[in-house]
């Protein structure tokens, strides 16, 4: 194979999507024997170390096998199916899609493509008043680390708006995480194993597939468009895959904005039931959507389902406090992985959440949230329309629109090169490239509705038409 040095992503990226490419391409059958380490550096002018990480990823991801004194083999192939996930161009928007820009709010560009709102748009001084409440900490709550499963109070009080509002739930199964991200990454150090495959929505949540192959798990997207998931697809898929779980978005989905129906989620349950692997609901959206959506831990009383929630699209990303909920005997495993990984989560940061949350004028700046988006979101809607742009879904709610041109609209191009051009320009946006492992149909962004209808950046759509 060759190696192209110019190109972005590290060698071993490099050779894990090529070898990848050619077992499942059968250019290399199941039990041909791989060159060397040194065979194979000296031949590609790269270093023993590059290879030995290559191999050992592709041990990881169940491709290659490895015969002590013998070397390492070509242990199978994944369906045909699969593949895409193993693809070298995947590598490069997983390593893009997590530039600090996107998630650090500090640089100068238009942030169109962030996934927070305007400070300003929650009103009042909430989560002011909330953080120098949580400040007057007792002087022996400063002794400890906290409980490992996190402020008592605040699970107490998820655990009763979620009886309330979706299913009853016990404190006890409630665990909080350094937000939602951290929860994904202790469901898959406790329930998966590398080779697994793990199944996500495409497009999907950016981050999620990066995380999953850090674990040496292989994330295979199921399609989500305008009608929700291609449930013949996912059928399909868990029948010759076996996954061990699948990660969700049952209402206001990231990126579409789409929700599933209550039929629908039926029949996700039904096929994690009939096929064995697991649904994480990542429900982060949920205080934005309108009441009634459906619910899979709901529906299904958290037997098979893991829930997950984040306070980072209702409060503040800075407090990154997030929780789960699961069944009770899944949750001291959870618990224990939280406490090897980092012991307990930020006290000071849960007393913050809990005092903003557990006040009356809460419920009430969500309310006025949630129909600021929904005005921001026609607007953006219109404004993009009137740029040339075409919508992938109709949202139902929430904080983004993904749109786009086809292929014709502008010839030569991809949504990369023109998100470089427009970071050139002072705007940040976030291609679709980084939300699918498919390759795009057209060119599209997901777009912040709060950023959307700005002059600066629809000025720089139409000049790329």
């Amino acid at each position: 194979m060759s190696i192209d040095r110019s190109k972005r992503g590290s060698l071993v990226d490099q050779i894990v999507g090529a070898i990848s490419t050619m077992v499942n391409e059968r250019q290399l059958g199941t039990g041909t024997k791989m060159p060397s380490v040194r065979q194979f550096a000296k031949c590609n002018g790269v270093s023993t170390f590059t290879v030995v990480e290559a191999y050992e990823r592709l041990h990881q991801l169940g491709l290659l096998s490895s015969r002590r004194g013998a070397g390492f083999f070509v242990a199978r192939s994944l369906p045909r199916a699969a593949c895409p996930t193993l693809a070298a161009p995947s590598l490069q928007s997983e390593i893009d899609a997590l530039a600090p820009d996107l998630y650090s709010g500090q640089s100068d560009a238009l942030p169109v493509g962030a996934g927070w709102l305007p400070p300003e748009w929650y009103g009042d001084n909430t989560l002011l008043d909330a953080v120098r409440h949580a400040m007057k900490i007792p002087a022996g709550r400063l002794r400890g680390y906290g409980h490992p499963l996190g402020l008592p109070a605040l699970r107490q009080h998820l655990a009763t708006t979620l009886g309330a509002e979706l299913f009853p739930v016990d404190p006890d199964q409630v665990l909080l995480t350094h937000g939602a991200t951290h929860a994904f990454d202790l469901i898959l150090r406790t329930l998966a194993r590398p080779g697994d495959v793990v199944l996500v929505e495409d497009p999907g949540y950016s981050n999620l597939l990066s995380l999953i192959r850090h674990h040496g798990c292989v994330p295979v997207g199921i399609r989500r468009g305008e009608a929700g998931l291609d449930m013949d697809e996912l059928a399909r898929q868990a029948a010759v895959l076996q996954p061990k779980l699948m990660f969700v978005n049952t209402v206001l989905q990231n990126p579409l904005g789409t929700s599933l129906s209550q039929a629908q989620a039926h029949r996700l349950l039904a096929l994690a039931e009939q096929f064995d692997f697991w649904l994480v609901e990542d429900d982060i959206y949920r205080e934005l959507a309108a009441p009634g959506e459906a619910s899979l831990a709901a529906m299904d009383g958290l037997r098979r389902v893991i829930r997950v929630g984040s306070f980072s699209k209702t409060l503040s990303p800075v407090l990154r406090v997030g929780s789960l909920c699961a069944s009770r005997s899944l949750v001291p495993e959870l618990l224990r992985v939280k406490m090897l990984a980092g012991l307990t989560t930020s006290e000071i940061n849960e007393r913050a959440v809990f005092e903003a949350t557990s006040t009356r004028s809460y419920r009430r700046m969500m309310a006025r949230l949630a129909a600021r988006l929904d005005a921001a979101r026609e607007e953006s809607l219109d404004a993009l329309r009137d740029a040339g742009l075409r919508p992938l879904a109709q949202p139902r709610g929430g904080m983004f629109v993904s749109a786009g041109w086809d292929g014709r609209a502008a010839p030569g191009r991809s949504a990369r090169t023109i998100a470089d051009a427009a970071l050139k320009a002072g705007i940040l946006l976030a291609p679709g490239e980084f939300f699918t492992q498919r390759t795009p149909e057209g060119i599209w962004f997901r777009f912040n509705v709060a950023y959307a209808a700005d002059p600066q950046l629809l000025a720089f759509l139409r000049a790329q038409r």
